[in-house]
């Protein structure tokens, strides 16, 4: 795919903003792993430039969320099992640590329970994408606990890239339902400024995950002999 340079640094906030927007509904499951991106039709709906469509599809290819395939033009990423074990390492590594040292008055922690009300909310109506959409809200107000706007900027794109291992697996329900109780457990701890403990039960919670993940990916992948 080529690399156009935006004309004016007007055009380069437009094709951020786009990315962030196309970034967005990666992470809510409106775009599907492997779905086209047809660039003429998606710069008529956007009201933007080939160009700027262009800019914003290489944001989204450097976030690993848009590849570029022969014949095909750009479509919508499949993670691998290797990006999928990587995600989960870099999870650990930020989300409990902003976890375990977290300010006891942080307003991410409010955000953390509407995220929780959430997703009880969406279980209660059987809405399962619903609920996975919460859970994303959820470990996002986990990481700005860190008060840090990097590491914010730099998990966007990894829980959105999540998003699509996850739309890969076709069972909203099994993926999603078990975690509602465990993160209502975590924020219970944080609310109660038992910070570590909270860092330890999101420890196990992520590892439980990625078990869980990678072992349906698999099958998944066997399944449609995709690549891994």
């Amino acid at each position: 795919m080529p690399t156009v340079a935006p004309d004016t640094a007007a055009d380069a906030n437009l094709a951020e903003r786009l990315a962030a927007r196309l970034r967005q509904q990666i992470a809510a499951g409106e775009l599907a792993p492997g779905q086209r991106l047809p660039e003429q039709s998606l710069s008529d709906s956007l009201g933007v430039s080939r160009n700027t469509l262009r800019e914003a599809f290489r944001m989204l290819t450097r976030d690993g969320l848009v590849t570029h395939a022969p014949n095909r033009g750009v479509c919508v990423a499949v993670p691998s099992i290797a990006s999928i074990i990587d995600i989960y390492r870099v999870r650990r590594l930020i989300e409990c640590q902003a976890l375990a040292q977290a300010y006891p008055r942080h307003p991410a922690k409010k955000r953390m329970r509407t995220a929780v009300e959430a997703a009880m909310a969406r279980r209660t109506a059987t809405d399962w994408p619903g609920v996975g959409t919460a859970n994303m809200d959820f470990h996002m107000a986990v990481v700005e606990l860190a008060d840090s706007e990097r590491l914010n900027g730099m998990f966007k794109p990894i829980l959105a890239e999540l998003r699509l291992a996850f739309g890969m697996l076709q069972d909203a329900e099994f993926l999603h339902a078990p975690y509602v109780d465990m993160n209502v457990k975590i924020l219970e701890l944080t609310e109660a400024g038992r910070y570590a403990e909270a860092a330890a039960a999101l420890q196990d919670y992520l590892v439980h995950s990625e078990r869980i993940v990678l072992a349906v990916y698999a099958r998944r992948l066997a399944e449609t002999g995709a690549p891994g």
